[in-house]
């Protein structure tokens, strides 16, 4: 009996050494993509069925920008499952609802506001399409932020504040800055929502089938990822400013392994001197690394 228990002992050891052994190769290849990049980054990965982790800078705050559009559509779905609010009920969107000058595909295709839109159409347009006046009304129908942080933070989830809103955040440089999340508390986010620990079955499954569907930054998580491969995502993206920084390129979400099983990637590039471009590329090349690391992992 002895001898078994002590068997079990050093198989459990050599293969957590193993499993060490090939996050810090992860690591080191990661750290080598950011070391020539005139970039803040933020980095967090989770296996989201079995135990290897890894951060780089986890406990930063970074810049949401529309990233907070993730929490903000759990906060909204959580008053649906509540009975206050319903998928299929009319909102009015009025024009001045609909700012100019910002992110909009929901003005373009309803430039004359005033009409009834369901809940379900503005969250698509918020969430799959980054939407900023998609995302104002929201606020508004759940009485603002506040609603949002104290209700995130009730669910374990501190490392997360979420003060302004976009229209507010388009109005001065400095804002953005108070609506920031660490990477590590973004995967928390992410295994709370995977775990179906923080909606009902039905509002999970909308939120996972609109983040699916995200069209943007598809240079980003999604880049380098074989064609076809299911990502529940959600990006962020701030302004250059006059001196050539880019205080936000983000993406955070869960990608399904061909497997079936999953992995929460969290990526913040911010203060960046870099161009879009290479920007999004950081993400995407951590993307792939990892995503090669828990494929050929899982094999």
């Amino acid at each position: 009996m002895i001898r078994k228990f002590l068997i079990t002992i050093f198989v459990a050891t050599f293969f957590t050494s193993v499993v060490v052994a090939q996050v810090d190769t992860l690591r080191a290849r990661i750290e080598r993509i950011l070391a020539s990049k005139n970039a803040h980054v933020g980095v967090a990965i989770t296996g989201l069925d079995g135990f290897d982790t890894l951060s780089i800078n986890g406990s930063g705050h970074f810049p949401l920008q529309s990233v907070f559009k993730f929490p903000i559509a759990l906060a909204v779905l959580d008053k649906v499952d509540q009975g206050s609010l319903s998928l299929n009920q009319k909102i009015l969107v009025t024009k001045a609802d609909l700012l100019q000058n910002t992110w909009s595909p929901l003005r373009e295709k309803y430039p004359q506001g005033n009409i009834k839109i369901p809940l379900s159409e503005i969250l698509q347009y918020t969430v799959s399409q980054s939407d900023n006046n998609g995302c104002d009304i929201l606020l508004r129908l759940i009485k603002g932020t506040k609603v949002v942080n104290d209700y995130i933070h009730k669910k374990g989830i501190k490392d997360i504040a979420i003060v302004f809103n976009e229209e507010e955040m388009h109005k001065e440089w400095n804002v953005q800055f108070f609506n920031w999340i660490t990477p590590k508390a973004s995967n928390d986010l992410l295994k709370l929502f995977y775990d179906r620990k923080i909606l009902s079955s039905k509002s999970h499954d909308f939120l996972w089938k609109i983040m699916t569907a995200t069209s943007t930054g598809t240079e980003r998580i999604k880049g380098q990822l074989p064609q076809g491969t299911q990502v529940a995502h959600k990006t962020g993206t701030s302004d250059t400013n006059k001196e050539g920084v880019t205080a936000a390129v983000n993406d955070v979400g869960i990608v399904t392994l061909p497997d079936g099983k999953h992995f929460a990637i969290s990526i913040f590039v911010s203060d960046s001197k870099e161009n879009n471009n290479t920007n999004e590329k950081i993400i995407s090349d951590i993307s792939k690394l990892t995503w090669d690391y828990f494929a050929n992992k899982n094999r």
